[in-house]
């Protein structure tokens, strides 16, 4: 029989008396509970945001603390803004009005917008507050905790369990995996990839005056690597300017020295960084899973980001938000049929938005490969084509739309692609 949605999310705060942690206090993880997400970036905070605030009794896990230093630009676009929590403050370091475009150091041309093409943020604060949403909203956070891998029995069992490194099982009705690129639950789904990027980036500290240069523009420079661009997004606010390139995967050493020149041609060489990272992005083939039994998998660690850009915060809030939502009908489910039909829907939902924008990015990412100084004149010299960028970074459109309605786009992107 299935529980009813009512029955779902009683005695949130209630601790199952069934084990006890080494200290003799209950176990903050014990219980069934009615959805347990892995991972508390902006996926699995928006999936526990959007559980809790139905009214569940929802487990948030993450093995670090908060907040954290993520490797990422920070670039908040307008889908990203839109998937936000209800009067969600973002922490902006600078407003972007102005993008200098480059072509491996050359030919560079600024565009500007009266209206914000997007907003920047520092990860660890933005991270920080959207944890602190889904509390608020009722999620119950645990750190600490590296979740080693999820167990389903099949059939029509009620619940999933998770298990931890150090030995503890959590038991859940549904389970959320938003534990990034190398997911552990997105192992268990069976997640697979066709695209793996390299990214580096720099944060490096300036002087006010050269901050000051800086504040409310971007540059991205096409690079000398196939598919691979550069970008400088100035954290204004902090006196920091976050450089970065990314690359396909298996040209580390290329890609580092792109890195290494594209900082010297911006004459930033000697302001030494205070961190140095990098990171894979891995982008989902179109018929990989995104659920198994009871268990979806959301952001990063079911491989939704965009192909092109690699921009991924949007498509982690928008994912996680779905995945939160689906999750608790997945739940409510009761026999195994119940189940395959909610996380069917799940899939549906993400495929029929996010999938569709991501096979226009694919697109997009195969011409560029070709022909990079294609875009690079468009966007420089072809005011619509600007327009439409600038459009999307600010969520009016999206590139699937761009190539749908613009016969120019469409002819763009087969002219480069040959």
């Amino acid at each position: 029989m299935t529980d009813s949605g009512s029955s779902l999310g009683q005695d949130r705060n209630d601790i199952s008396a069934g084990s006890e942690a080494s200290d003799g206090k209950p176990d903050a993880l014990d219980g069934v509970w009615d959805v347990v997400v892995v991972g508390a970036g902006p996926a699995g905070s928006s999936a526990a945001y959007a559980a809790a605030t139905q009214g569940r009794r929802v487990l948030l896990l993450d093995k670090a603390e908060h907040p954290r230093y993520k490797t990422c630009g920070g670039g908040i676009i307008g889908p990203s803004r839109d998937s936000l929590p209800p009067d969600f403050k973002l922490p902006l370091q600078d407003r972007i009005h102005a993008v200098t475009f480059a072509l491996t150091g050359r030919f560079t041309r600024t565009r500007r917008s009266q209206r914000m093409l997007f907003g920047l943020v520092n990860r660890d604060e933005f991270d920080l507050r959207l944890v602190q949403a889904a509390e608020q909203a009722g999620a119950v956070l645990v750190t600490g905790v590296t979740v080693t891998g999820v167990e389903q029995q099949g059939g029509d069992r009620r619940t999933v369990t998770v298990t931890t490194a150090d030995g503890r099982r959590v038991e859940a009705r549904a389970v959320v995996g938003a534990d990034g690129s190398a997911s552990r639950v997105g192992r268990h789904v069976g997640v697979t990839f066709d695209q793996i990027d390299l990214g580096l980036e720099a944060e490096i500290p300036v002087p006010e005056s050269v901050s000051r240069a800086w504040a409310g523009r971007i540059h991205l420079d096409w690079g000398p690597l196939p598919g691979s661009y550069g970008w400088v997004f100035p954290k204004t606010d902090s006196g920091t300017l976050t450089v970065g390139v990314i690359s396909a995967r298996g040209d580390g050493e290329r890609t580092k020295q792109y890195l290494a020149d594209y900082i010297g041609q911006l004459g930033l060489s000697g302001f030494p960084p205070s961190i140095e990272s990098g990171h894979l992005t891995r982008c989902r083939t179109e018929d990989s899973p995104l659920s198994r039994g009871r268990v979806l998998v959301a952001g990063d660690a079911a491989g939704l980001l965009e192909p092109w850009t690699r921009e991924g915060i949007s498509y982690a809030l928008r994912s996680g938000r779905l995945a939160g939502e689906w999750a608790v009908k997945v739940a409510e489910a009761g026999a195994s049929a119940d189940v395959r039909r909610q996380a069917l829907n799940y899939a549906f939902a993400i495929k029929a938005g996010l999938g569709v924008e991501m096979r226009a990015g694919k697109v997009m990412l195969g011409a560029f490969e070709r022909r990079p100084y294609l875009f690079h004149a468009a966007v420089c010299l072809v005011t619509p084509a600007w327009r439409a960028f600038a459009r999307t970074t600010q969520g009016h459109t999206t590139f699937a739309q761009v190539m749908r309605d613009y016969r120019a786009a469409r002819r763009l992107a087969s002219l480069a692609s040959r």
